[in-house]
Order: C-alpha cells, then structure tokens, then sequence
C-alpha cells in the first residue's frame, strides 16, 4: 500500500493533534475513556474474560460452542426487531465515538472519517481483507484443532430476513470497532501523551480482548488484526478501509458460513 518500512515502524505524529497537558482536560478525557469503556468495548472485554475463565472451569474452551448471532426471541417478528435493533446500535457506537471527537475539535478529517474516496479507500479495503482474512481462518483452524478455541457458529440465516441483518451488522462491526477501538481510542491515547507504539498496542490488546469469549486463538488472531489495523491507520490516517475490510471479513464470514453449512461436512 505504499509505505516505507521506516514509516511502519515509526509513524508520524497525527496532524494537528497535540498532547493536552491542562490536568482539568486531562481528567476530563480520562473520565470521557472510561465512560465510553463501559458503554462500549472495555465492559465486552471483562465479559469476554470471564466467559473464558467460566469455560476453562467447566470443561474446558475446546468444548463450547459459541454462536456468535444467535436468535434472541422464539417469536420470529421479535426475533427480526431485536436483530435489527442489535444492528443498529453498533452504528451508534460509531457515531459516540466520532461525535466526541468533533465536540473536542477533533474533526473527521483528522481521523481519517472524511469524504471517503472509493478509488483509494476500497482497494485498500480489499487488501487488507485479504492480509487478515486468509491467515485469520489458518488461525481460528489451528486453534481450534489444538482446543484453543471454541466451535464458533457464525450465522444461521434459516429465515429470508436474516440475510439482510446479518449484512447489516457485519458492517455494523467494521464500523463500531474500527471507528471506536482504532481512529478515536488511539487518538485520544495519542492527546494523552501515549507513543504510537504504546496507543497501538493498548488498542490492540482491547480488541484481542473482547474476543477471547471465542478462544484463545480468537484473542491472538484479533490482538494481530489489532496490530495491523491500527498501524494502518497511523501510517495512512484513513479509517474507512478499516471499516471496509472488516465489513467484508465479517460478511464472508456470516454469509459463507450460512450457505455452505448445509454443503460442506466440515463447515461447523
């Protein structure tokens, strides 16, 4: 994509984005993290913690089975709302994060969440499905055939709308980590006086952590992704092909899975 191996290693500074030393503002963001921590991913990462633990005490990971879209009502119509609704909240996530973002003068732009150039933002949204992607299923195989991950069941889709809600929260996904986890947890890591190299990697082990409800596979494979993306989005300062390859790697991963469930014996 274009960059130089001392670019990767040592990104440069975000733009117009400068360290607060005023304590008060300081306070101020400490308490802003913590407030969106529990709203949104930090809470997921205690939850996932102790899913992880609860299994290794009653079994072991190897022998759960985890579905990561299950129905949430036996009344389909209920079913469908709550889906939806699911859906909808991860883009308001998204939106908490670029919002308090802009409230502090930290515009779009300046996250990489301006307008989004198809040209430029897809290609590199496809490359980086396919850097993640194809090692990412080697990952969740591995761990799996050495009892380091549960079985997971991505979708079912047995009803005709389950098609367009698992889309739907697929990019919901991409867009509530990648917006919240990457472009607005490093920036506010980064005003609080973090390296690039200390604001990644925090970022990184919250998104392997929140996943290790799957596995410990699933949290090295996510704390890896973590890595990527967010040195991606210090090098390049763009957000929206992050959104993009997740989107796509979440889609292949509901929508395949459905339809080929049924098809191939060792699918689920």
């Amino acid at each position: 994509m274009g960059f130089s191996p001392r670019e990767v290693l040592n990104p440069p500074d975000p733009p117009d984005i400068a360290v607060i030393t005023d304590p008060s503002q300081r306070r101020a963001l400490w308490l802003e993290l913590g407030i969106v921590g529990v709203l949104t991913f930090g809470f997921s990462a205690i939850y996932a913690i102790l899913s992880l633990i609860e299994s290794e005490l009653t079994g072991g990971i190897e022998g759960t089975t985890v579905a990561l879209n299950p129905s949430r009502s036996s009344v389909e119509a209920i079913d469908a709302l709550r889906q939806l609704l699911s859906g909808i909240r991860l883009f308001a996530m998204a939106g908490l994060g670029v919002y308090l973002l802009w409230r502090s003068g930290v515009g779009r732009d300046r996250v990489g969440l301006g307008r989004w150039s198809p040209r430029r933002d897809i290609p590199a949204g496809l490359a980086l499905t396919a850097i993640i992607g194809i090692p990412g299923l080697a990952v969740v195989a591995t761990a799996r055939a050495l009892g380091l991950n549960a079985s997971l069941v991505p979708s079912t889709a047995d009803a005709w709308w389950e098609w367009p809600v698992l889309i739907l929260v697929a990019i919901g996904n991409g867009a509530a980590e990648e917006i919240l986890v990457v472009a607005y947890f490093i920036t506010r890591l980064r005003q609080l006086g973090f390296g690039a190299n200390s604001a990644l990697g925090a970022s990184a082990v919250l998104r392997g952590s929140y996943h290790l409800y799957q596995g410990f596979g699933a949290g090295v494979g996510n704390l890896a992704m973590g890595l990527v993306f967010g040195r991606f989005f210090q090098v390049s300062g763009r957000t929206w092909p992050l959104v993009i390859a997740h989107g796509a790697i979440d889609v292949i991963a509901f929508v395949g899975y459905a339809l080929l469930r049924d098809h191939l014996p060792w699918v689920g």
